[in-house]
């Protein structure tokens, strides 16, 4: 289609280039884009900041953080939690004082009912040629008072009287649980849960800037092989080693020890490590970002 056919409006058929078009400058309905390399983080970064991490911390489930920007998390979310129950906990207490006026007004109203079903009986003298009950005729007094008392005073909700008026009732809130949950994987994280990483440079002698300022900054603790976002890595927890998963499928896992420190490693201390976005879509990241907007319906 040429341009100009892109922007012909008098056709009889709404195009989908009209649609997109129309979306973009109405600011409605569901608006994708797909993320290059420059949107996604490398593989050492912290997944808070996004930045290189300085002192790197690993989870149980392979997420990378700095270890200063993790901890101010859970502290953070341990107050919010607090917060939350304080709010809980004030809303019980509220609940329960509600309650007990409500029993106790319920008791009143059976008291009053009690009085008014009393004070409506009256005494007549028995008639021994009648052959009905003589306590149905109070029976049905009281009824009859019972029912008119209740159509009386029927209690419909109004917008224009300010005493009839409903009212919202205030939101419930949940009660909070106590877990700090990772920010990527959703899970529950501790702090003694968290692995110290440690890198090793490809080049000892560089200082950290140096460092950062090159693209390849880090090689695998065995092999030497450059680290990147294309490749598969694993670190060891008894160590925190950063190696390749190659060497861990062909060199670590004959004898399951840990080539660093030489201790005994089992399948749990090998924590594969979360990989950086390399802007393909076949890495594993999902590369479509999506931002919904409102939507008019009819």
């Amino acid at each position: 289609m040429t341009r100009h056919g892109k922007n012909c409006t008098a056709g009889a058929v709404y195009t989908y280039h009209e649609k997109r078009k129309d979306t973009a400058s109405s600011g409605y309905g569901t608006q994708s884009i797909r993320l290059g390399k420059d949107a996604i983080k490398d593989f050492d970064c912290c997944c808070l900041s996004l930045q290189p991490c300085q002192t790197p911390v690993l989870t149980p489930d392979g997420y990378l953080y700095e270890k200063q920007a993790i901890l101010e998390y859970i502290l953070h979310q341990k107050t919010e939690i607090a917060k939350k129950m304080k709010a809980y906990e004030k809303q019980k207490k509220l609940q329960k004082s509600s309650s007990q006026l409500e029993s106790k007004s319920e008791e009143r109203e059976k008291v009053e009912k009690f009085k008014t079903r009393e004070n409506s009986i009256v005494s007549k003298p028995i008639n021994p040629f009648t052959t009905g009950e003589p306590g149905k005729s109070d029976v049905s007094v009281a009824e009859s008072s019972a029912s008119t008392s209740a159509g009386s005073s029927p209690a419909l909700p109004s917008f224009w009287i300010p005493s009839l008026t409903p009212e919202a009732k205030p939101t419930l809130v949940k009660k909070p649980s106590k877990a700090v949950l990772c920010p990527m994987s959703g899970r529950p994280i501790k702090m003694n849960e968290l692995i110290p990483v440690k890198f090793t440079p490809i080049d000892p002698s560089l200082d950290r800037v140096a460092l950062l300022t090159r693209q390849d900054r880090y090689v695998c603790a065995v092999t030497r092989d450059t680290l990147g976002n294309s490749v598969p890595c694993a670190v060891l927890r008894t160590s925190g080693a950063v190696v390749t998963q190659e060497c861990v499928e062909k060199l670590i896992k004959k004898d399951m020890i840990d080539p660093v420190t030489g201790e005994q490693l089992t399948d749990r201390d090998i924590v594969p490590l979360q990989r950086g976005g390399t802007g393909f879509a076949g890495s594993g990241v999902d590369l479509s970002a999506k931002e919904a907007r409102p939507v008019m319906q009819v």
